[in-house]
């Protein structure tokens, strides 16, 4: 077959002619499979990895029961049972001190050589790998690659095999990445095998967010079902017990969440009575109290150190009352200590008689001491219901701080003279790392406090002023032109141009009084434009899912 170029063509010459064919190859890619898998990674979610250089850990002497039947239980396994039982969950409600536990016990694992795998869930994080199963199992098979070289190489033609493979769904993607690797060890080994063994510890399920395949802001009448968290959650649960039932996979799996619906069925011993072990609930079966306090009687004696006060400082009594009021919430003590160090407010022993001052009223809400602490540090900001509004908006968004405060300041100075009384509940990174480094919290207590009326009482702020918040910030920003004081990185721009995908902006434009200018509007599309080359069609998309919403919005508020 002749194949012909320019048909039809004529009166002109040609020269040299060089065809250059290009073939993708898996295998030809720089770096080779594994760098492509280890560009696929959560590498925030492991456990000691530079982002969770924060993370809470169980202070000396403390938790040791509980970290020594988990640990016994990964090593030996369940005694007492025939058949193996490779799933264990950890469980406890907000602030018992699951994620200090496990990570400890990570540590623990690590050191003596039986550690597998680890994935720290944070729904705070400014990593979305964190926060959605999408890098789940690369994460697992790359932590997984790194403890034989035979299981890399399996790994490695794995990925050559399936080019396709982060496609995939995530039941696929663990047969692929994770089984077959481990069967094909165990066919080329003559004879025993050295075996891996140890854990997969897996904290903060319950913060895994849904990833959603369909466009949530249509208006069409075509039901397109909305993804929930509990379902992405119950998939990761399903895939964890299928790889834990295969025989070739040697792992203790270690889950540890709050006691949601989803994670109360699964682990159901009537659900699955042969392949789960029996639940670790940290506020039923251990008693914290002696725990919290030998944390506080430490503590309490490095401040004692550090200000020079009297070694009757604080009496007896005093401890004995915030134990009482910790009601086994590790999170209520460490946010005490954090009061009393970190807050410039008043001295140690001042800000301690203010937090025993506060008395608990209620006693049918078993987090009332809790957050009647949350609300005596919020009452310290100048302006309680403005902090409460920044912490609810910087939890939608993940930005760095310098462009948190560039779309919240009405004024310069604002965020440091609104949050100065809050770090015992806020990271605020120094000055020379806020153009890269987001705000960051504690405990995601605090933002189950904020987002319950009946728990935060005066405080609260309704989602969609939230939205109105950060929607005014975004159009004072474009009516300024970005000006500030705080100079915009060469991201700053990038950053602007592509704000509007960000959901919550929608309800934000449908309800706000602050309307764009035509000038400000023309400043961001001259951001735009470059941020997306020659891509108008992406800026139209981007406009019109905004302008679709809003009029959704409006004909619901007209019925």
């Amino acid at each position: 077959m002749t194949t012909t170029y320019f048909p039809n063509a004529h009166d002109f010459q040609v020269g040299e002619i060089h065809f250059v064919t290009n073939i993708y190859s898996p295998s030809c890619t720089a770096g080779g499979p594994l760098k492509e898998l280890a560009s696929r990674i959560a590498a925030g979610a492991i456990h000691d990895s530079a982002e969770r250089c924060d993370a809470p850990k169980c202070h000396p002497d403390t938790r040791v029961a509980i970290q020594d039947d988990l640990y016994s239980w990964i090593v030996e396994g369940d005694r007492s049972s025939e058949h193996p039982r490779k799933i264990k969950w950890v469980t406890g409600p907000a602030g018992s001190g699951k994620t200090a536990v496990v990570g400890s016990l990570a540590d623990r694992c690590a050191a003596n050589g039986v550690l597998g795998v680890t994935f720290f869930f944070a729904s705070w994080s400014a990593s979305i790998g964190r926060r959605r199963k999408t890098a789940f199992v690369t994460t697992i098979a790359h932590q997984l690659a790194q403890h034989r070289e035979d299981l890399k190489t399996a790994i490695s033609n794995a990925m050559e095999r399936n080019p396709d493979v982060f496609e995939k769904n995530l039941h696929v993607q663990m047969e692929i990445l994770v089984l077959n690797p481990l069967r094909q060890i165990v066919r080329q080994c003559n004879g025993p095998w050295p075996r891996l063994r140890g854990a997969i510890i897996i904290d903060g399920l319950d913060e895994c967010e849904a990833e959603q395949y369909h466009d949530i802001t249509s208006t069409s009448t075509r039901l397109n079902p909305v993804r929930t968290n509990a379902q992405d959650q119950l998939e990761i649960l399903q895939v964890l017990q299928a790889a834990s039932s295969n025989p070739c996979f040697p792992f203790h799996i270690l889950i540890a969440s709050r006691p949601e619906c989803v994670f109360r069925e699964f682990f159901d011993p009537k659900t699955n009575p042969t392949t789960i072990a029996h639940k670790l609930d940290l506020h039923q079966d251990y008693n914290a109290d002696a725990d919290i306090t030998l944390f506080l009687e430490a503590q309490f004696s490095l401040i004692r150190r550090r200000y020079n006060l009297p070694p009757s400082w604080p009496p007896p009594k005093a401890i004995q009352t915030l134990v009482k009021n910790a009601s086994g919430q590790f999170i209520y003590a460490v946010t005490v200590i954090r009061f009393l160090v970190e807050s410039p407010k008043a001295p140690p022993d001042d800000q301690l008689q203010s937090i025993l001052a506060v008395k608990s009223k209620a006693k049918s809400n078993p987090f009332e001491p809790l957050d009647l602490l949350y609300f005596h540090i919020m009452e310290s900001s100048p302006d309680p219901v403005l902090a409460a509004l920044w912490i609810r908006g910087i939890e939608e968004l993940t930005e760095p701080v310098y462009f948190v405060n560039l779309l919240f300041e009405t004024r310069p100075g604002e965020a440091e003279h609104l949050l100065e009384n809050l770090h015992s509940l806020i990271r605020i990174p120094p000055p020379i790392d806020q153009a890269r480094t987001n705000y960051g919290f504690y405990h995601k207590s605090l933002f189950d406090f904020l987002s319950n009326p009946d728990r935060c009482g005066k405080l609260y702020v309704q989602k969609r002023d939230v939205s109105i918040f950060v929607w005014d910030g975004f159009v004072r920003a474009c009516m300024n032109e970005g000006g500030s004081e705080i100079s915009l990185s060469s991201l700053g721009p990038k950053r602007l141009a592509d704000f509007p995908r960000y959901a919550l902006l929608s309800t934000g434009m449908a309800h706000s009084k602050l309307s764009p200018t035509p000038a400000g509007a023309d400043w961001w599309m001259s951001l735009a434009v470059p941020h997306y080359r020659a891509s108008l069609w992406l800026i139209f998309t981007r406009v019109h899912t905004l302008v679709r919403t809003l009029l959704s919005l409006f004909h619901s508020n007209q019925g």
